[in-house]
């Protein structure tokens, strides 16, 4: 297997989006000859402590270990050796999808009282063709915790909007707060405009950005435990009107976590997040381990097909055992 030698590389500024329906988002990555994150060395002992010193650093503009997967862009990540075992396009712009509901998770188990009771605000009502709900009505009460779930299992739209006015009291200010969260990881080269992942040009990441923040979602056990949950049951109070009180059942969306596909053999799925919009493809961000307990992230963004995207995944996280 081929190991990459970390590269300087700099976040640079956030370049803008082009194009409307499916468009095509522009290169992003400059490399300056100085910035944030300076790795030298492959040599972990020499790397500079701090931010920078147990990060996965891919090449610029380099391919590695791309056999059999079809995606834009997709990248594997080695938690454990820092290393990128596989990637191809990492450094380019794309649209996540719902796999943005990954920093929305986490922003909310960060700020959030997992045992606050969240109303259901107007706004969650959204009518948009396609939009993942998790049913929840305008004036629904449950706890954070139990929205949380509803966030990250069914995919929620409306769960997320709700956790957006429970934490900065509408989603703009959840944006600023996501954007801003971002770049306190290094995800500098992403840019957010709301909450779900629902279709804004100006609403991307990029697949290294996106190791970035589910590397420290990871961290936290909480999220794990949500993002690997294929089905959740809770319960959901509507004091206005009794009658409207109810039980609801969550099932996840990702095929690996109903049986449909087997995943890549002697490796374990410990979390993750699927996402699809027709501008982001097919998209599914997981973290595993294999036999020996190591820790991977690998990330597939804008496959055009969904059973191809299973697949590819599949491929890719076996590259690990290669």
């Amino acid at each position: 297997m081929g190991r990459f030698l970390p590269a300087v590389i700099i976040l640079s500024a956030v370049i803008l989006l082009s194009g409307c329906a499916k468009p095509e988002l522009e290169n992003t990555y400059v490399f300056p000859k100085e910035g944030l994150l300076s790795l030298m060395t492959d040599d972990s002992a020499l790397r500079p402590s701090g931010f920078a010193a147990k990060l996965c650093v891919p090449m610029e503009d380099a391919d590695l270990n791309t056999e059999n997967v079809n995606a834009k862009a997709f990248g594997l990540f080695s938690l454990d050796d820092a290393e990128v075992l596989s990637q191809h396009n990492v450094y380019e712009k794309v649209y996540p999808a719902s796999t943005t509901k990954i920093l929305t998770c986490l922003i909310a188990l960060e700020r959030g009282d997992l045992d606050e009771i969240v109303r259901v605000p107007d706004e969650s009502n959204i009518t948009v063709s396609g939009s993942s709900m998790a049913d929840l009505q305008p004036g629904d009460e449950l706890p954070l915790r139990d929205l949380l779930y509803g966030l990250m299992v069914p995919s929620g739209n409306d769960a997320a909007v709700a956790i957006a006015h429970h934490i900065s009291g509408d989603v703009e200010g959840f944006a600023s707060v996501m954007n801003s969260r971002a770049k306190q990881l290094g995800a500098t080269h992403s840019h957010f405009m709301n909450p779900h992942g629902l279709p804004d040009e100006e609403h991307y990441v990029t697949v290294y950005d996106m190791y970035l923040i589910f590397k420290e979602a990871m961290k936290n056990k909480e999220f794990q435990k949500i993002a690997r949950t294929a089905e959740y049951t809770c319960h959901v109070e509507h004091p206005s009107d009794t009658s409207k009180s109810r039980d609801v059942t969550w099932t996840s969306g990702n095929a690996f976590y109903n049986g449909k596909f087997s995943f890549a053999d002697n490796m374990e799925i410990l979390c993750g997040k699927t996402g699809h919009t027709n501008a982001a493809g097919f998209c599914l961000v997981l973290g595993e381990k294999d036999a020996a307990g190591k820790q991977y992230v690998s990330i597939i963004m804008n496959s055009p097909i969904y059973e191809q995207m299973y697949v590819s995944m599949r491929n890719l996280a076996a590259k690990s055992q290669q």
